[in-house]
C-alpha cells in the first residue's frame, strides 16, 4: 500500500512546490516571518508528480469518502485538482468561486450541484483553514452534504484545526507539516537542527523565536 504521506512529501520537496528556509523567512502578507514557502500549482507542471498527487486524492475520496457523489474543488488552486480526480473516478465536478459573478446568473457554485447530493471539496493547501470553509459554507447553504475536504497538503496549526473542528469539517491531507520536515531532514535539504525550529513555527506562526539571528 502507497504511503502518500511519504511519497508526496518527497514530491513537494524534489519540485521545490514546497521549500524550505529556516535561515531566511519568507514573509506572509500579514507581516509574519514563515520558514516554508508553498506552491502546490507547480505539482500540474510535474507530470510524474502530479499522477501521485491525483492518484493519491483518488484513493482518498474512495477511503475516507466512500459515499462521495461529486467533487468541489476550490478556486483556483483546487479547480484543476478537482478535474482530474473526478476524471480517475468517474465523478461529477465542479468549482466554488471566491465570490459571486458579477454577471450572468450570478453563480457562485459551478457545475451541477442537487440539493443533498454528497459532496467532497478538492483543496490544495490548507493553512488557517478559513478559505475552505467559506467554501463548505457555500456549499451547504447550497443544500449539499459536505462530507469532508480532501487536500494535498496541511499544515497543521492549531489555529487551523481548532477552526475546522468549529465548522465540524474533516480533512485528510495527502502529507503534513512534520513529514515534509521530517523528509527534507533526512534527505539533506535541511539540516537536524532545523526540525525543532521548523516544528516550533508550526505550533506558533506569530512566536518568532525560532529565528536565528545571523552572525
Amino acid at each position: 500500500m502507497t504511503d502518500y504521506r511519504e511519497l508526496i512529501a518527497k514530491d513537494l520537496l524534489k519540485i521545490k512546490a514546497v521549500f524550505l528556509r529556516p535561515d531566511e523567512p519568507f514573509t506572509w502578507a500579514s507581516g509574519i516571518k514563515s520558514p516554508i514557502y508553498c506552491d502546490n500549482r507547480l505539482t500540474l507542471t510535474a507530470p510524474e508528480v502530479r499522477t501521485h498527487v491525483e492518484e493519491g486524492l483518488a484513493h482518498t475520496v474512495k477511503t475516507c469518502y466512500p459515499e462521495a457523489e461529486v467533487l468541489m474543488g476550490t478556486s483556483t488552486a483546487g479547480i484543476a485538482h478537482a478535474a482530474i480526480t473526478a476524471h480517475i473516478l468517474g465523478m461529477p465536478m465542479g468549482y466554488v468561486r471566491g465570490s459571486n459573478k458579477d454577471h450572468g446568473r450570478q453563480n457562485r457554485i459551478e457545475g451541477k450541484l442537487d440539493a443533498n447530493q454528497k459532496v467532497v471539496v478538492i483543496e490544495d493547501l490548507i493553512s488557517t483553514g478559513g478559505s475552505v470553509i467559506e467554501v463548505v459554507d457555500a456549499l451547504r447553504e447550497a443544500g449539499a452534504v459536505v462530507l469532508g475536504v480532501a487536500s494535498i497538503f496541511t499544515y497543521g496549526m492549531k489555529k487551523g484545526l481548532q477552526r475546522l473542528a468549529e465548522a465540524d469539517v474533516k480533512n485528510v491531507s495527502l502529507s503534513d507539516f512534520d513529514k515534509i520536515v521530517e523528509v527534507a531532514a533526512r534527505d539533506g535539504y535541511i539540516k537536524e537542527d532545523d526540525v525543532s525550529r521548523l516544528i516550533k513555527f508550526r505550533n506558533d506562526p506569530s512566536d518568532e523565536s525560532w529565528i536565528k539571528v545571523a552572525k
